[in-house]
């Protein structure tokens, strides 16, 4: 199978992908070889991407305060928001402790955090 090795290719596809789109709309019939070329095209250049520009899952703490800028929360209101003391919530934040099994699911229910971010799977 076809795959994209280097930058330069890369671009290359990008700049046919750019093409494609200014050319096809969502009248564009289904089976014109445009759009398959396009599907293909992105296709590889996902797998590329994937490859070579991995985004990692963010850590807890760094959701924690990102939500807190969100909400605009200190970390008092976030703490009592939680229902834990603001030491515990600190020592979250700092990566010195974990949170517990109930404290995971009130950040998770009460912030709309991903779980798998608030148990670092």
């Amino acid at each position: 199978m076809a795959q994209i090795r280097n930058q330069e290719t890369y671009d290359a596809v990008m700049k046919r992908i750019d093409e494609l789109f200014l050319c096809t709309d969502e009248s564009t019939d289904p089976g014109d070889p445009r759009l398959l070329e396009l599907d293909l095209l992105s296709e590889l250049v996902e797998e590329y991407e994937k490859e070579k520009y991995p985004i990692e899952t963010p850590s807890l703490a760094s959701v924690l305060l990102y939500r807190m800028r969100e909400m605009n929360l200190s970390q008092r209101d976030l703490a009592s928001l939680l229902g834990m003391t603001a030491p515990r919530l600190c020592e979250i934040l700092n990566g010195k402790k974990e949170p517990t099994y109930q404290q995971a699911r009130q950040i998770s229910a009460k912030l709309g955090i991903d779980a798998d971010i608030v148990l670092a799977l």
